[in-house]
């Protein structure tokens, strides 16, 4: 059996000796960028690799900071990086984070992009893991290396120039994965990494944060399904754009429509909010 979306601490933990599963520590930290990887040098799930959002998971910022703080790797980059970790066409791949698997979601969606379906994002992420009891090892792990081949799905995404061009065709319905308050827009934080606030004109505020309950769980598939009826409000899912602050969060709104049981077919802005902000002329909505 595939997993393609979600998986549980149970589940994961009865594959821990298949060799044919890997596990891939996502987590991160915007304060402290080595925190993720000194967390997972000290404690990690058995036979899981390191992803490092920064190095691993995005490509290097342009200068003029167009295509946002996390731009994706080239194809290439990223085979090779998946190459490295062991990963091929027959590899299941658990990534997991202490986020509610907002990192890890990255991961899943880059893996598709590439793709490679058969993999599930940890839900309840590691800390879950820890408060069960379950067991961990420390340092770092590797493994053999293979030749992963990719299968990259370039309608999974769409550029600035679309998301500029969608304004007056209106082809798309663009949904904001942020908080409430980054959405509505204000003054601006100090500590913000955006200079500007707000949201891209006609966007709907989609914030992830209420894909999970209490426990940091996703909800039921019934409860998200309902979520995201009324959100897509009879639209396909082909017919939806979606983007948060730098194409990271907005991946966990993706998982949850695919847990909720719609097809696949929305697509994603990578640049997101850190893009779209950054050039002046580009039109701005505040609530």
């Amino acid at each position: 059996m595939a997993y393609n979306t979600i998986i549980s601490t149970e589940e994961l933990a009865s594959h821990l000796d298949d060799p044919n599963w890997l596990c891939v520590d996502c987590r991160f930290s915007l304060d402290d960028v080595n925190a993720g990887r000194q967390g997972y040098l000290e404690a990690h799930i058995p036979g899981a690799v390191y992803a490092h959002l920064d190095d691993d998971l995005s490509g290097p910022i342009l200068p003029s900071k167009e295509g946002g703080r996390h731009p994706l790797p080239t194809v290439e980059d990223f085979a090779q990086t998946l190459s490295n970790w062991g990963i091929d066409s027959n590899t299941q791949v658990i990534a997991y984070d202490t986020a509610s698997g907002v990192i890890a979601g990255r991961l899943w969606w880059m893996l598709r992009w590439l793709g490679h379906d058969r993999v599930a994002v940890l839900d309840g992420d590691f800390r879950h893991w820890i408060k069960e009891g379950r067991p961990t090892s420390s340092g770092e792990e590797t493994r053999v290396s293979t030749n992963f081949v990719a299968n990259p799905q370039p309608q999974m995404q769409v550029s600035v120039d679309e998301v500029e061009a969608n304004l007056k065709s209106g082809n798309y319905q663009l949904y904001d994965v942020r908080s409430e308050a980054r959405y509505r827009g204000g003054p601006v934080d100090p500590a913000s990494l955006d200079a500007v606030s707000g949201h891209i004109p006609g966007a709907i505020s989609a914030f992830y944060g209420h894909n999970l309950g209490e426990d940091g769980k996703y909800l039921s598939p019934k409860k998200l399904r309902e979520r995201y009826a009324d959100l897509l409000d009879d639209r396909s899912t082909e017919e939806t754009v979606w983007y948060c602050g730098s194409g990271v969060s907005v991946h966990h709104d993706l998982l949850a429509l695919e847990i909720a049981g719609f097809a696949r077919g929305a697509k994603v802005y990578i640049g997101s909010w850190s893009d779209w902000s950054n050039a002046p002329t580009r039109p701005i909505e505040t609530v």
